[in-house]
């Protein structure tokens, strides 16, 4: 294994951790960091809303709070999907592509995972994690584990596992040129 699927791997049992540090939150406390990032949007985007009312404020939190979270489960598992497959998807040159010029007899170490192959299985870790999540927040006090949050989850878990695959692609291609 190489330093970069090495530190792949790293950063994915690292977030893993954050994923479930997050799902292990209490309802009473995930809904406060949800508020807080509402304010934060409403900062951000809505031009004037420093000068609205508290009331106009926290409703407009309450308003997107949905939005927010759900956003949240796919961007979280978005991240976890590049990983995973950054970690499972060895980078760099096709298998048996000479390494540089001055190395001709020089082989790339052992088969590569193929691009397509990678993405499901990364998609699949990723997916089944998020099956495991939603269990672990049954025994959470205040929340519930969710079929809809897996959909959403399996879906960023996807658009992460194809965007380091679409990465690999394009290192590939320009290695073949």
């Amino acid at each position: 294994m190489n330093i970069r699927r090495k530190v792949f791997l790293i950063i994915t049992v690292l977030w893993m951790v954050m994923i479930f540090s997050f799902s292990a939150r209490p309802a009473e406390i995930s809904s406060e960091d949800s508020r807080h990032v509402g304010l934060l949007v409403g900062e951000i985007f809505v031009p004037g809303f420093e000068d609205w009312t508290e009331a106009e404020r926290e409703a407009f939190a309450e308003r997107v709070d949905h939005p927010v979270r759900k956003t949240a489960h796919a961007a979280e598992f978005a991240a976890l999907g590049l990983f995973v497959a950054g970690a499972y998807i060895e980078g760099g040159k096709p298998a048996g592509e000479k390494k540089d010029k001055k190395n001709k007899g020089a082989q790339s170490s052992g088969r590569q995972t193929g691009i397509g192959r990678g993405i499901f299985v990364s998609w699949l870790i990723t997916a089944a994690y998020a099956a495991t999540d939603e269990i672990h927040q049954l025994f959470v006090p205040g929340r519930s584990g969710q079929v809809s949050d897996v959909v959403l989850d399996s879906a960023g878990a996807m658009a992460g596992s194809a965007y380091s695959g679409g990465g690999q692609i394009f290192i590939r291609r320009r290695y073949s040129e």
